[in-house]
């Protein structure tokens, strides 16, 4: 077995970045693992989404029709076992999402496949897949192979790997897939969207988050005004959302968003916690600034000192005006 095939994800007619994602890391290891990369859509109009899936990388692209433009766990999974069986791929890529979730468990165990979540780094040694996740709560990162199987199913974490910027050559393919057995087992009611945001941390190149050393509600205005003086993203730590002061999506951390494209963070007030630097590990720079030297946000800084935010907040608005 070799190559690899990705099960493509779309929403509401459009393709999810984390798609596009899984393509880049397909490619970044094609090279060296051998084999093509092949790409499935699963659709009642799987020709709309082909172009936005022929991306550099792709050698060829399944086009799989089925009754309803929504996720349905079992057809997913009986698409990719059919076209798993088919085309023999080494590597089968989910992502590591709400959809991915609920059926790529099902993919691996139904192909005797060797299975692992939240991946976030790929690597092959000696022609075996390597996939790196985290493990005990984060406090380590865990490279697991996967010895005797001669397939492997990863659910590839979101906002990790870089999407190829230019178009491939893929050929496409309409593949016959008999979902009637599993076809109905479950029934889409509706979407149900998030609430709306202006911002979007996995994409800014410079955040300034804060955290418990902020105190108080009353003084979430004056870093939020200094965030934007600085040209850079508002962020924060968990606490400040669990604590109603901002809105879920300007949160970074592991149950957050990950800082993936920033190259400049600053983290105001904030301890550090392994959840919380779990968003920051892509970071070129972190700038940390806190009052405790013992804090663990300075094990990871580049830079650091032991002071008061708000006598931060003082000598920049002072350099402002």
């Amino acid at each position: 077995m070799s190559g690899i095939l990705i099960i493509a994800e779309h929403i509401q007619g459009a393709l999810r970045d984390i798609t596009g994602e899984m393509i880049g890391a397909a490619a970044s290891i094609k090279e060296a693992y051998g084999g093509p990369v092949n790409v499935a859509i699963i659709s009642d109009n799987p020709e709309s989404l082909s172009e936005d899936t022929n991306l550099a990388g792709v050698d060829e692209v399944f086009t799989v029709k089925v009754s309803g433009p929504d996720f349905d766990a079992a057809v997913y999974e009986e698409v990719a076992c059919q076209i798993g069986a088919e085309t023999k791929p080494g590597l089968i890529l989910f992502g590591h999402t709400v959809n991915g979730m609920a059926c790529s468990s099902a993919v691996a165990a139904r192909l005797g496949a060797g299975y692992a979540s939240d991946v976030f780094e790929l690597g092959v040694e000696a022609s075996e897949i390597v996939a790196t996740r985290s493990a005990y709560g984060n406090k380590v990162n865990l490279e697991m192979v996967f010895p005797g199987k001669g397939i492997v199913v990863l659910g590839l974490r979101g906002a990790t790997f870089l999407i190829p910027e230019e178009k491939g050559s893929a050929a496409i393919t309409s593949k016959d897939i008999d979902v009637s057995a599993v076809t109905g087992t479950m029934t889409h009611v509706e979407y149900q969207e998030a609430p709306p945001s202006d911002i979007d941390i996995s994409k800014a190149d410079f955040i300034m988050s804060i955290g418990r050393g902020i105190q108080d509600k009353e003084n979430l205005p004056r870093f939020e005004e200094l965030a934007k003086r600085l040209g850079a993203t508002f962020g924060c730590s968990r606490p400040i959302v669990d604590s109603g002061w901002l809105p879920k999506p300007h949160q970074v951390g592991q149950s957050g968003k990950v800082a993936s494209n920033c190259k400049l963070y600053i983290a105001l007030g904030i301890s550090g916690a392994v959840q919380h630097q779990f968003g920051m590990k892509h970071v070129d720079t972190i700038i940390a600034v806190n009052t405790d030297p013992e804090a663990p946000i300075f094990n990871v800084a580049t830079y650091g000192v032991t002071m008061d935010i708000f006598e931060l907040a003082d000598a920049l608005e002072r350099q402002f005006n």
